[in-house]
């Protein structure tokens, strides 16, 4: 088969990104595309993208929605290639056939179809062509990878030279072909500058407004480089321990918690990071759940709905390395709340709540009031809380009864 392997940050997903995928499909170039997003980007470093799970499911959104799926594959190779996310590294993973048999017949290709001699092509646009050389390792890529160039109507790359140049550089025939496709002009660093998204398909728009992304008070801001690395990573980390919802859902914790801490004055570096890890054990084996949580709090936590939390503060400090008591705190006490809760307890017991893509009642009010009174947000979530408890006729846990009491309800 010719396959074509797609790689981007997908920062976010946009028309221009489909015409490509489409345009390599409909003039028979390829039989099927690969896409990849990103993990860490090596053009991309820093605060400037959006964590790899939000660009990864945005992605299998928009894919799902408009593709064959006997066509088009996402691919989530980049999440196991450790370090920076180079070009060079992807493809010698996926085109090894340890990794790509297994990967096409789950997809449903036919064992004897995906165990044949294939022909590899990266596309790309033709704007990449004139510095694909500075690229890490370029002529590794041109070794196992043609390059497929999409050409947009009125682009004047010239295609034979730029083949000559880099054949000439790098001292063998470059395999470089091109396809013309619809002129899409949309680019994901305007988008994110402009906030304007009518070049972003119609499932990317509503997963960008479930989870609130690309807002212009990006708090990111205000946290440290340092802070920022360990969250992209640790974000990268837990795809591999939780689903799509859940590992949405403690991105969205992260991102809220870091928000609450910079308006109210709380540390921003520690309620990213708590907020993330808060439901790290959330999916573990519930006896795995079980032992760690009692590792951590012995038996405060005998109902099996709670495990996830003590569970998860034991589940950091092992898996990430987390030593600060404050965050590991926030992370034990967030389903429950405490007695003498700390600030962070709260913003992470709250944000858990409150993050966007929440909706299983109205939280306008609870949303609003939080922005300027922490304790009264608080306050009106843990009544909401107990009042659910009294309709249903259970009794509340002891640690939540010392948190109302302390919250003067």
């Amino acid at each position: 088969m010719r396959i074509g392997l797609f790689g981007g940050s997908f920062d976010p997903i946009h028309k221009g990104h489909l015409s490509i995928i489409k345009g390599a499909i409909d003039n028979g170039d390829v039989d099927i595309v690969i896409v990849i997003p990103t993990v860490r980007n090596s053009f991309k470093r820093g605060k400037i993208l959006n964590a790899a799970p939000y660009r990864y499911y945005m992605t299998k959104a928009v894919l799902d929605a408009t593709f064959n799926p006997k066509q088009v594959f996402l691919c989530d190779v980049e999440f196991y290639i450790p370090g920076i996310s180079y070009t060079v590294s992807t493809l010698k993973r996926v085109t090894d056939m340890s990794y790509l048999v297994p990967f096409l017949t789950y997809r449903g290709v036919k064992p004897k179809k995906a165990l044949e001699e294939h022909k590899f092509f990266w596309l790309c646009g033709s704007d990449l062509l004139p510095t694909f050389d500075h690229w890490y390792k370029p002529e590794e890529i041109l070794q196992m990878a043609g390059l497929l160039v999409a050409v947009r109507p009125g682009d004047d790359t010239d295609i034979y030279e730029q083949r000559a140049r880099l054949s000439q550089e790098f001292g063998f025939e470059a395999n470089i072909e091109s396809f013309v496709i619809d002129g899409v002009e949309a680019a994901s660093s305007s988008i994110r500058e402009s906030q304007s998204f009518d070049e972003v398909p119609a499932e990317a728009r509503e997963f960008i407004k479930t989870h609130a992304l690309y807002g212009t008070d990006d708090v990111m801001d205000a946290v440290s480089d340092e802070a920022a690395e360990k969250f992209f990573q640790y974000a990268a980390d837990l795809y591999d321990y939780l689903g799509e919802k859940r590992l949405l859902h403690t991105i969205n914790v992260g991102l809220l918690s870091a928000r609450y801490a910079k308006i109210h004055g709380a540390d921003v570096d520690k309620a990213l990071i708590a907020g993330l890890l808060h439901d790290c054990a959330k999916e573990l084996d519930l006896m795995e759940q079980r032992d760690l949580a009692r590792r951590r709090s012995g038996d405060v936590f005998n109902d099996k709905k709670l495990f996830h939390s003590p569970a998860g503060a034991t589940f950091a400090a092992e898996k990430f390395g987390i030593d600060d008591e404050e965050i590991l705190n926030a992370i034990t006490y967030h389903t429950t709340g405490r007695g003498g809760a700390t600030m962070l307890d709260k913003i992470v017991y709250l944000a858990d709540k409150l993050e966007p893509a929440r909706t299983y009642t109205d939280l306008t009010e609870m949303r609003e009031v939080a922005l300027v009174d922490l304790d009264e947000a608080v306050r009106m979530c843990a009544r909401t809380v107990a009042e659910k408890f009294k309709r249903q006729g259970r009794e509340m846990h002891p640690m939540t009864a010392e948190f109302v009491r302390d919250l003067g309800m």
